[in-house]
């Protein structure tokens, strides 16, 4: 049997989604074939593992002294593949991770953070590698991405806190120079609409602004597009080899797709993203759904996506052109309700993950990380110096 580690929570605004994430990917595994270690990360950095960290209801009031939860740490040292704990007689080995499924959300998990951990330790793991996070997660460097292959995006004026906190008018100036209003403020580094807001005048401006600049420290505005439809579409696989989703069109009770809307159903009680309304299959001409998964692909390929990646386009219904929006590569819900209906069950997108992360892994070992350059060799072992490198002395 598998030893498959769920982590989820995590220093982040969407902690709380991170959490119905993973309880829910532990909720549909198949335990027949996996023997599930859920890894619980606090607001505060914190290891926590446990049977019981399983139930989403435990959050509610949540007690981590309570008996068969044991706070634990990872080395990054290769082949450190077990969870260890203290103990009064020393430190103890409490479960060894085969896979990691990581379904985190946001900044130290979603960012390509944690991916680097189990880089490090040599661990498989079901998302994006490090670089296809951290572009993913930054809504800059994916537009610079989106661009790069050819693939239509808004242009954006975007700065850091730093400038912002300098000269406040100078920063409403320069996006008023850019866009004729409306316009909408984002966080580069955040997901599930945290912090997103439209502007139709320089006070509605400088409000957003506030805003975007409290939870992070580089921001991006670009124009709204008045007659906007949303279409999110979800790729499963490995680079190359990858499948696209049915396409939805997420519904919105506002002018945008806020954290309400996503998460906050006026039914009551958070399913994730699966409780969003949607229309799905999204009603659309065969060329604008060809040439919106014909983006997808190439956005999974170009940034070496792994696992289930769900890309969110936005078509100008006045023009019909279609924008590249942004990257999730870590999507709520794992998108698993965008593949459901077209016969692929959530249980087997599980197995198909795992089988994922155990192939990038298997590939990434067949690479060569050794080359006999003979340079050590050449050091004079007095000096320090290596022959025809200029500058290459040390002193000490």
């Amino acid at each position: 049997m598998l030893n498959l580690a769920v982590f989820f929570g995590g220093r982040t605004a969407e902690h709380d989604v991170s959490i119905i994430t993973g309880t829910q990917f532990i909720e549909n595994a198949d335990t027949q074939k996996y023997h599930i270690i859920p890894v619980y990360i606090s607001r505060e950095g914190l290891w926590y593992t446990g049977e019981a960290l399983a139930d989403a209801k435990f959050y509610l009031h949540p007690d981590f002294s309570r008996k068969g939860i044991s706070r634990v740490w990872l080395s990054p040292e290769a082949g450190s593949r077990e969870l260890m704990k203290k103990t009064a007689f020393g430190v103890k080995a409490v479960e060894r991770i085969d896979v990691a499924a990581i379904a985190m959300h946001g900044m130290h998990g979603e960012d390509g953070t944690l991916q680097g951990l189990f880089e490090l330790a040599d661990i498989p793991y079901t998302s994006a590698g490090v670089g296809g996070s951290s572009a993913g997660m930054d809504k800059i460097l994916s537009k610079a991405a989106f661009k790069g292959l050819g693939v239509p995006c808004l242009d954006a004026v975007y700065f850091e806190r730093s400038e912002y906190e300098a000269s406040k008018e100078d920063i409403a100036r320069r996006v008023e120079e850019a866009f004729y209003y409306p316009v909408i403020v984002k966080p580069a580094n955040l997901g599930s609409s945290i912090g997103i807001q439209k502007a139709h005048d320089r006070a509605e401006l400088m409000d957003a602004l506030a805003l975007a600049a409290s939870y992070d420290r580089r921001i991006l505005v670009e124009p709204a597009i008045e007659k906007l439809r949303e279409i999110n579409c979800a790729v499963l696989g490995n680079g190359a080899e990858a499948q696209t989703s049915l396409l939805e069109q997420p519904l919105s009770k506002g002018e945008i797709l806020d954290f309400a809307d996503k998460y906050l159903p006026a039914q009551g009680g958070s399913k994730g993203m699966k409780s969003l309304d949607r229309i799905l299959p999204a009603k659309l001409p065969e060329e604008t759904e060809a040439e919106i998964k014909r983006y997808a692909l190439e956005i999974f390929k170009g940034f070496d996506m792994k696992g289930v990646v769900r890309i969110d386009f936005m078509i100008d219904e006045a023009t019909g052109k279609v924008y590249a929006n942004e990257v999730n590569t870590i999507p709520g819900s794992f998108a698993f309700y965008l593949f459901e209906p077209a016969g692929l069950p959530y249980r087997q997108l599980i197995d198909r993950l795992v089988e994922g992360a155990q192939k990038r892994y298997r590939e990434k070992s067949e690479s060569k990380y050794a080359f006999d350059s003979a340079i050590l060799q050449k050091v004079d072992m007095n000096s320090l110096k290596m022959p025809g490198l200029k500058g290459a002395g040390a002193k000490h």
